[in-house]
């Protein structure tokens, strides 16, 4: 998923985007999208479809006015009534059009529904990650898994002294979890 459509956008059927993307400017260059809503992990395709619908891109910029959106103008879309039925839609990319990413780090959608294993000589399953939390806009911060335990939600930084191994096509990550931090999270 790379960007979320939040609303029509003027009078000529251009709809308004919230980017998801760590690389929005590559939007700019597609002449193809994909339009869906992600259901936990899985697709609830656009107009009731089982997949996600493709979807030819007329045009697409960087809003310079609101930052973190975008403006997509889909072809063959001419109007407010027209663009309204996109509203809500999730703007999602095959997997090879993925950006590669450096060593360490990682796509959201890659560590959700990863088991967290503690690192030592029993190798214990501690959850399975729900979600990945960010700093706050002008925060600097280390990212946290939200990882559900049978115990409730555990959170753990997403720092390399914790998270120690990251094995996103086995679908596991090895954790060395802080003296305290179970306890820590019950509170």
């Amino acid at each position: 998923m790379v960007a979320r459509i939040l609303r029509p956008r003027g009078n000529k059927g251009e709809v308004a985007v919230e980017l998801l993307t760590d690389f929005p400017e590559r939007l700019t260059q597609l002449a193809e999208v994909y339009l869906g809503r992600v259901v936990g992990e899985g697709f609830a395709g656009a107009f009731g479809a089982a997949e996600p619908a493709a979807t030819s891109v007329k045009s697409c910029w960087l809003s310079q006015n609101h930052r973190g959106q975008g403006v997509i103008h889909f072809v063959g879309v001419e109007s407010i009534n027209a663009a309204e039925k996109f509203r809500g839609l999730d703007v999602l990319l095959p997997f090879e059009q993925r950006v590669t990413l450096p060593a360490g780090q990682y796509f959201v959608a890659d560590l959700i529904g990863c088991a967290v294993f503690q690192v030592d000589a029993a190798a214990e399953l501690v959850g399975t990650v729900s979600d990945v939390q960010f700093p706050g806009e002008g925060m600097r911060g280390t990212p946290v898994l939200e990882v559900r335990t049978e115990r409730g939600e555990l959170l753990i930084p997403l720092a390399e002294d914790i998270c120690k191994r990251i094995d996103v096509g086995a679908r596991r990550i090895e954790v060395e979890l802080p003296e305290g931090l179970r306890e820590l999270n019950l509170e």
